[in-house]
């Protein structure tokens, strides 16, 4: 029997925006969904902003991904565990990922994988200051808030709104965001934090940056780039057996 000793990290697909051309990059996806090797892969986390937008009404779903939704659940039943963070971009999954049989978690989440104990999110909020951002998120995340949402606002009418509005946002800001090192909120979440937990390795997203840096207690920290670059697509590949954490920027294919 072949050992499972490899775990995938992947973030910001944006599938459904607007922008460049979403069918090549849902493509690009799930055949990264079915290049994972079923027999030796342990986990795949999902650490938010896979969908660009996404609600789910009582008895309704976003259309489409057909061919995703079915690259996830033949990893799940080939034995390989899927874990979903909600971005702030598809923060509104209530029941239907884990009624697939994914785990839907919330940030700050620490796990230990293998010998190495691991603080995984999305990143968003994460961090002194934001208050602005932060208001806004606690109100997405407010259940009468997204109740409201739900029973005011006809679906047709609340997809071509935020489709619309993450467009207009994506296009406003061209270019690659540049990160801000050691005066981000999130890394000074990650100081913070590992000084008072035990973390060899803290991976997000949000960022659409890719950024490798060691903190100063020693801990690694990680921002998976995102996907919108239709020549690239980008991971974290861990292997158990080695130790070895590499984004797909550096991993030898």
């Amino acid at each position: 029997m072949v050992e499972r000793t490899l775990v995938y990290f992947v973030s910001d697909v944006h599938l459904g925006l607007d922008v460049g051309d979403p069918a090549l990059r849902e493509a690009r996806f799930v055949e990264f969904l079915d290049s994972i090797p079923r027999d030796r892969t342990l986990a795949l986390y999902m650490l938010g902003d896979i969908w660009d937008f996404w609600f789910e009404y009582r008895d309704l779903v976003p259309k489409g991904y057909v061919k995703v939704f079915a690259s996830l659940q033949d990893l799940m039943d080939s034995g390989v565990e899927v874990f979903f963070f909600p971005g702030n971009h598809d923060i509104w999954c209530f029941h239907y990922f884990s009624d697939m049989g994914i785990r839907v978690l919330r940030q700050p989440y620490v796990t230990t994988i293998g010998d190495k104990v691991f603080c995984l999110g999305h990143g968003d909020g994460l961090g002194p200051g934001m208050y602005s951002y932060k208001l806004m998120r606690s109100v997405f995340h407010n259940r009468v808030c997204q109740r409201l949402f739900a029973s005011l606002i006809h679906p047709t009418l609340a997809f071509s709104l935020a489709r619309s509005w993450s467009k207009r946002s994506r296009t406003s800001k061209p270019g690659v965001y540049a990160f801000r090192g050691e005066d981000e909120p999130l890394y000074k979440f990650a100081v913070a934090f590992s000084r008072k937990n035990r973390v060899d390795q803290f991976i997000f997203g949000h960022y659409h940056a890719s950024v490798e840096m060691t903190l100063p207690g020693g801990a690694g920290f990680m921002i998976l780039k995102d996907w919108m670059d239709p020549q690239s697509s980008n991971f974290a590949l861990y292997d158990l057996r080695s130790g070895r954490l590499g984004s797909s920027q550096n991993i030898e294919k």
